[in-house]
């Protein structure tokens, strides 16, 4: 068994990777602002799986000094899933909200460095554990709106690489997952609340679900002590890179 704390669990890729490493037999802390979604997933798992599989913890990741003083008590993780994570809005970069702006970068950057400093010491000592961060492939790919989500995303990217050159010799392992085109609170949050503009983005496609980047999560983590896997880049098979994009005068 080994204990998996997952930030970000009140839904999405978070709640999929809590209820896919306690059905392999884990036992998972998950984090979240949401006490009522917290709670309910622990009452999902005890009816599903039984008790003592899982515990929460109600905090927000940006917040420096509650995430120091959660975490101090856990010394022996063996998986930290960086999964806490947004985007906000589309809009161009002339045009957008610079408090959208603040949020991601709060959230995606700096809520996961301070989860993973809190956590790293205690893998550090014991020569042991994963550091599992969720990034996307907006990290890698332009897009129109992406300007601040993807700058996060790619900051998340060269973070995991540096890590693996920081942890060399600790036997810690670091793997970034990047996904594509997902089907989850993702979009509905992105739009705040706008279910019709969320669902307009996976119409006639078959998009990847959380399950399934909980499935490559739980992979990453289950080969062998001794393979790093440096970062998995996924997408639905409906979704590509395109050409280009050229501006011609008239």
């Amino acid at each position: 068994m080994k204990k998996v704390l997952i930030t970000g669990g009140t839904s999405g890729f978070g709640k999929a990777c809590a209820l896919y490493f306690v059905e392999r037999g884990n036992y998972c802390i998950v984090t979240g602002r949401r006490t009522e979604r917290l709670s309910e997933l622990k009452d999902e798992i005890d009816k599903k799986f039984g008790p003592n599989k899982i515990e929460y913890l109600t905090h927000d990741v940006r917040d420096r000094e509650s995430v120091f003083k959660d975490f101090e008590k856990y010394d022996d993780i063996d998986i930290l899933v960086n999964n806490a994570g947004l985007a906000l809005g589309l809009e161009p970069a002339f045009d957008t909200n610079t408090d959208d702006w603040d949020t991601m970068v709060q959230t995606n950057i700096s809520g996961l460095m301070y989860c993973t400093r809190a956590i790293l010491p205690g893998m550090v000592k014991r020569k042991k554990g994963h550091i599992i961060n969720i990034g996307s492939i907006a990290g890698t790919y332009p897009y129109p709106g992406a300007n601040v989500y993807g700058a996060t995303k790619a900051f998340v990217k060269q973070f995991s690489l540096n890590l693996r050159s920081d942890l060399q010799g600790t036997n810690i392992r670091v793997t970034n997952v990047e996904p594509g085109m997902s089907e989850s609170e993702f979009s509905i949050v992105r739009f705040k609340g706008n279910s019709k503009a969320a669902d307009k983005v996976y119409e006639n496609t078959k998009p990847l679900t959380p399950f399934d980047i909980a499935e490559i999560v739980y992979w990453a983590t289950s080969v062998p002590d001794h393979v790093n896997i440096n970062a998995i880049e996924v997408m639905p098979t409906s979704q590509a890179w395109g050409p280009f994009s050229i501006t011609r005068d008239e």
